[in-house]
């Protein structure tokens, strides 16, 4: 299984779209329930950094091929301060998944 793990910090005034842009993303998950895809979004505590992971057989799995997604990255560049991507080994876990 693929796993990614992606760390932004979001602007102050743009906080409340990527929100609302963010949900739709999960929601529209839900309703879809795509087999063998995980999608987490953490919120740090300051509030305006967050954290995703995504996990599949094959990432980027149904992200682009989501509505929401493609509304929530077509100007994700312009709400985040900081951006960065990297991919990662799971050495131990429990009840998190495989």
């Amino acid at each position: 299984m693929e796993t990614i793990l992606i760390t932004y910090q979001v602007r102050p005034d743009r906080l409340a779209e990527h929100l609302t842009l963010l949900g739709a993303v999960h929601e529209e998950l839900v309703r879809l329930g795509p087999p063998g895809f995980r999608y987490l979004t953490l919120r740090l505590d300051d509030g305006h950094r967050f954290v995703d992971v995504a996990m599949g057989p094959d990432l980027p799995g149904p992200l682009p091929e989501l509505e929401s997604f493609r509304r929530y990255r077509a100007g994700l560049e312009e709400r985040c301060e900081q951006r960065s991507t990297a991919g990662f080994t799971v050495l131990g876990s429990y009840g998190m998944g495989e």
